[in-house]
């Protein structure tokens, strides 16, 4: 395996888990309120946050651009603060696979707070537990499954990400070629047998988050922890 081909996927496991943690962090109070909340907000929110799921990743990806370019709200505020435009650079993909994995963490702590119903809230309050306290000490230890589902495939879809980082990032060695790019240099370049190795450990790292997810539901339908 090339020098190229093991930055593209060190690249791709750090963009990956970075994703994967600010999702974690921003889908979960999000998916909470999703699940408690009857504002009439809700089902505008609902919808934008589940865009990604439809939206073609070229068509997203371009918007992106749009926004992180010099002209763009988004590149506009980032050069104000001095940091620069964003597109073409690891932030940007960043900020671009945080949009496009969104409904990859949203959905499956959503429903396993909406599982969960209102009696162990009820039980927690009438212990005195303040609504923060009840939060993480019933609700998000009860929603742990839906918690390690939303990371297996928030890490996984970014990891398959093509469209959107190629729009956004482009296919800069050592800056924004993650694998999905470098098979498709491969390609281009008719370097079939290295598109092969990095294609073919593609497929054994989908299947492999197949049988996690199996494995989790499996235990989670037993009651293990």
């Amino acid at each position: 395996m090339t020098a190229e081909a093991l930055d593209a996927i060190g690249l791709t496991l750090l963009l990956a888990a970075s994703t994967t943690v600010l999702l974690l962090l921003l889908a979960t109070p999000l998916a909470w309120w999703l699940s408690q909340t009857t504002s009439r907000w809700r089902a505008p929110i609902g919808a934008l946050a589940t865009l990604p799921l439809v939206l073609p990743p070229s068509v997203l990806g371009f918007y992106l651009l749009v926004a992180m370019g010099p002209q763009g709200p988004l590149g506009q505020l980032t050069q104000a603060l001095g940091w620069g435009v964003l597109s073409f650079t690891f932030a940007g993909l960043l900020v671009g696979s945080v949009i496009f994995s969104l409904p990859f963490a949203v959905q499956p702590i959503q429903h396993a707070f909406e599982s969960l119903g209102q009696r162990p809230m009820e039980v927690a309050y009438t212990l005195r537990a303040s609504p923060i306290d009840a939060f993480f000490s019933v609700a998000l230890p009860l929603a742990r499954p839906g918690l390690i589902t939303a990371a297996i495939l928030s890490f996984a879809h970014t990891v398959g990400e093509f469209g959107v980082v190629l729009m956004i990032g482009g296919n800069i060695p050592g800056k924004t070629r993650v694998v999905s790019t470098q098979i498709y240099g491969h390609v281009e370049a008719m370097e079939y047998s290295q598109a092969h190795w990095l294609a073919g450990g593609m497929l054994v790292f989908s299947f492999v988050v197949l049988l996690a997810l199996s494995w989790a539901r499996k235990r989670t339908a037993l009651g293990l922890p």
